[in-house]
């Protein structure tokens, strides 16, 4: 019948419909569909509490609901099949983080979700309700870029989520700025190899590519849903940010198809929205050499260099000749970030090689008041064993080592076309709302970058450009075409929400309501 004995640690049952796990220290063997959980000292129970909660009989719906209390309360995980969703939502529920001293008002999970079961590969979500009103708010799903970066590392812990790590690594502080303000937020490891992501099948990570990561993550999406039902038919927006340039269309793409080809509305999609996404692999070059020319990083000789060398090289996959001029600009820039080319560096990177500017393929990291080092916190926090447990992070499968970006899973990437431009005419002929903004002070994929990407769509334009404002200052400009808007946030770096947070969280109310960037300036009375 396929029994293991486990001992040690969680251990996962993957089998169609449900997930399934045992407690730390102890031991579980699974039979079917059904697991039995040795307690240490204990008696093998046969299907955990079954008497007391049958839930058939007239008092099944109490029996189902006590049940799912005492598994939380007691920290242990039962098979459940995909008929009862519910128990493995409610066991996926976050009761306590490390650090957290502080009461928040809303309600956040954190598991695995099945998204291959013959290679056994399974994303890491973390997902966190707004914290008002969560039953009438959107549901939006975050991706940070790479290829092989966090979401949980970038855009939960230092850009949009509520929980942000001090400098010590070990203490939380509520983000005033979280976009929980305004929607349910996903936030999704992916491809596998990603943060807690993982596959059983080792050869997974080694072949990650576009292709697979939207087909995995739609299989998540529908999975997720049916263990999460009260979200289905719920306004669904994607957004992202750097490489999730081609995550963030492409998931867009593969769910408008599946829906075309359901005839129904399995997932509801309403839009997307990128930011400093890479595009277009010929006029992100041209962008990207051409704003570090303009703001005098690189000399007249090797920016002529640049473009001959690499303007129509694959951005993910350099020559070397390319790869070389890319030495001699990281060189010329010296020790700045060019993340955020006007604020401080980390000290904690000062003598590591800039990678990205050598191979510009680690698209989308970067190195209270702004804090260059919240990288280094995350690192420190995501590897303690008692955040692991508050997460659900499997010990089985959990990383020696917890690692923002993932080196291995950049280096053999697989296929990345080279431009988005088809799939954005495609999906802005769907109807879909589609917003990209861009911080201006990044030099990885800048604000020229974008907007040659841009112009390059041809689109009428329906509202030329201008200045938008926030509490009476210039948040950025801003500029409707038919069926894409453009805004750039003044001052901000690559990661928008790290560096100008007050303004993404303007830029995303605007986004969710349809509406256009705020174009009066507040006067004030006085």
């Amino acid at each position: 019948m396929g029994e293991k004995w486990r001992a040690g640690g969680w251990c996962q049952q993957k089998q169609p419909g449900f997930d399934c796990c045992c407690q730390q220290n102890q031991q579980s063997q699974h039979h079917g569909n059904h697991s039995y959980i040795i307690l240490p000292n204990t008696h093998m129970l046969s299907h955990p509490f079954k008497e007391m909660t049958s839930t058939g009989g007239p008092f099944g719906f109490v029996n189902r609901t006590l049940s799912i209390f005492i598994y939380v309360f007691l920290g242990i995980a039962i098979t459940t099949s995909s008929t009862d969703p519910l128990v493995q939502q409610q066991l996926d529920k976050v009761l306590q983080l490390p650090g957290q001293s502080f009461n928040v008002s809303f309600e956040h999970y954190a598991g695995y979700v099945t998204v291959n079961e013959d290679s056994g590969r399974a994303l890491f979500y973390w997902f966190i309700e707004a914290t008002e009103d969560p039953e009438s708010k959107p549901l939006v799903l975050w991706l940070n870029g790479g290829p092989g970066c966090s979401s949980i590392a970038y855009g939960e812990a230092e850009e949009i989520g509520p929980f942000h790590i001090k400098k010590d690594g070990k203490t939380l502080y509520l983000n005033p700025y979280s976009w929980n303000q305004v929607a349910n937020l996903i936030f999704l490891d992916s491809p596998v190899g990603v943060g807690f992501s993982y596959s059983n099948t080792s050869s997974d990570v080694l072949n990650n590519g576009d292709k697979r990561t939207a087909e995995d993550s739609l299989a998540f999406l529908l999975k997720w849903l049916e263990r999460f039902p009260q979200f289905k038919g719920r306004d669904f927006y994607i957004t992202g940010e750097s490489y999730a340039g081609h995550y963030v269309p492409q998931l867009s793409q593969a769910i408008v198809r599946y829906n075309t080809a359901l005839k129904a509305k399995a997932i509801n999609l309403k839009g997307y929205m990128v930011g400093n996404a890479l595009t277009d692999d010929y006029h992100d070059h041209l962008g990207v050499f051409q704003f570090m020319w303009a703001a005098g990083l690189i000399s007249d000789k090797t920016y002529g260099l640049l473009n001959l060398l690499c303007d129509f090289q694959s951005f993910i996959h350099t020559s070397d000749a390319c790869d070389n001029i890319l030495d001699v600009a990281n060189e010329e820039l010296g020790n700045i970030d060019p993340y955020s080319i006007f604020t401080p560096t980390c000290f904690a990177n000062v003598s590591q090689s800039n990678r990205l500017l050598k191979r510009m393929n680690m698209v989308g990291h970067i190195g209270e008041k702004y804090d260059p080092c919240t990288e280094e916190h995350s690192v420190v926090y995501f590897n303690l064993p008692l955040v692991q447990k508050a997460l659900h992070v499997d010990p089985a499968f959990a990383p020696s080592k917890w690692s923002t970006c993932s080196e291995l899973i950049n280096a053999n990437w697989k296929d990345s076309p080279r431009t988005m431009l088809d799939v954005y005419h495609e999906l802005i002929h769907s109807g879909l709302r589609i917003w990209m903004f861009s911080g201006d002070t990044d030099a990885i994929i800048p604000v020229t970058a974008t907007r040659l990407s841009i112009d390059a769509l041809k689109l009428p334009t329906l509202r030329p450009w201008r200045a938008w404002y926030d509490d009476g200052q210039v948040g950025g400009w801003t500029q409707d075409y038919a069926g894409l808007t453009f805004v750039s946030v003044r001052g901000a770096g690559h990661e928008v929400p790290l560096h100008k947070p007050k303004l993404a969280l303007a830029l995303i109310k605007a986004f969710l309501s349809g509406n256009s960037m705020s174009s009066m300036e507040l006067v004030s009375a006085s």
